[in-house]
């Protein structure tokens, strides 16, 4: 016989009509993305989803489908991703966040998790993503930064070139110079919110905001920046090229481990600011004080 859970037992001592019924849950997500296979499931990989997916059955005794704000490839780290799941109202919304916790392996953790109306979906619901790219440029490599950021040391980057490079990217725009083959979009047109480039002592950040994102277009993006910061391509070829859509020049993709979805915003976002609004440590390294 089939060992049932704590949960499962508590819910058959319910009245039929309360263990019938159903709430949608939503959970903030952060997970280390170095030992993952990305976000969606796929068999015989660690994936976010197949982990929390689990560790869901493992409470109710059977599957359920876990929705997620977006994607995120193997490697790619995530500060406040978004999902949902409908389970019995037997355990408040607001307590699954440590239900799974304790069942979740140390690279994700729920955040929070917040009861939302039937309608609402962390995909469909969402108004925008935003990405944060790290890059370190300092003179020597450091072993406690390599697992988020992209180890771009002894290279100076121009943080102005760069901006201006991006500045000429914000708005409604065809990019299907970073339109890769597995996207699966039917089109290649993104309405870029916002794109930032920021330097803080020997680290370089990269924001980019918009409401959808072609697969692994920020990646793309990244590897191409990153010439125009060294001076091997000017602002002006940069734009050229992808206004041009020349995808036959973006051949080489910025490595994963220094991308974090850093949000995902709503209308009304059912979590504290201070749970999804920017829960990436900025990195610094400031002189040392003996």
């Amino acid at each position: 016989m089939e060992k049932l859970s704590p949960i499962q037992r508590s819910l058959d001592k319910q009245p039929a009509e309360f263990a019938q019924s159903t709430q949608r849950v939503a959970l903030a997500v952060q997970y280390v993305g170095t030992r993952l296979h990305g976000w969606q499931w796929q068999p015989n990989a660690r994936t976010v989803q197949g982990e929390i997916e689990a560790a869901v059955r493992s409470v109710l005794g059977y599957g359920v489908r876990l929705s997620g704000a977006g994607r995120t490839d193997t490697g790619v780290h995530a500060a406040a991703q978004v999902a949902h799941f409908d389970a019995p109202g037997f355990i408040p919304a607001h307590r699954w966040a440590d239900v799974l916790n304790a069942r979740l392996p140390e690279d994700i953790l729920i955040r929070s998790s917040a009861a939302v109306a039937s309608t609402w979906h962390a995909q469909f619901s969402a108004c925008w993503r935003r990405y944060r790219y790290t890059l370190y440029t300092g003179q020597r490599p450091n072993l406690f930064v390599r697992p988020f950021v992209w180890h771009y040391y002894r290279n100076y980057l121009d943080q102005g070139k760069i901006q201006t490079a991006l500045d000429a990217m914000v708005g409604h725009h065809d990019m299907a110079a970073f339109h890769r083959a597995r996207s699966g979009k039917s089109h290649s047109w993104v309405d870029l919110q916002v794109a930032t480039c920021r330097r803080q002592d020997t680290f370089l950040t990269v924001e980019l905001q918009a409401r959808g994102f072609l697969y692994g277009m920020v990646r793309l993006i990244m590897g191409l920046v990153v010439k125009v910061g060294s001076g091997e391509l000017t602002p002006e070829e940069f734009g050229q090229l992808w206004q041009q859509r020349q995808r036959d020049r973006v051949k080489y993709a910025a490595p994963a481990q220094g991308l974090c979805l850093l949000r995902v915003g709503y209308d009304d976002p059912p979590f504290d600011r201070e749970v999804w609004f920017d829960s990436q440590p900025h990195f610094f390294w400031g002189s040392a004080v003996a």
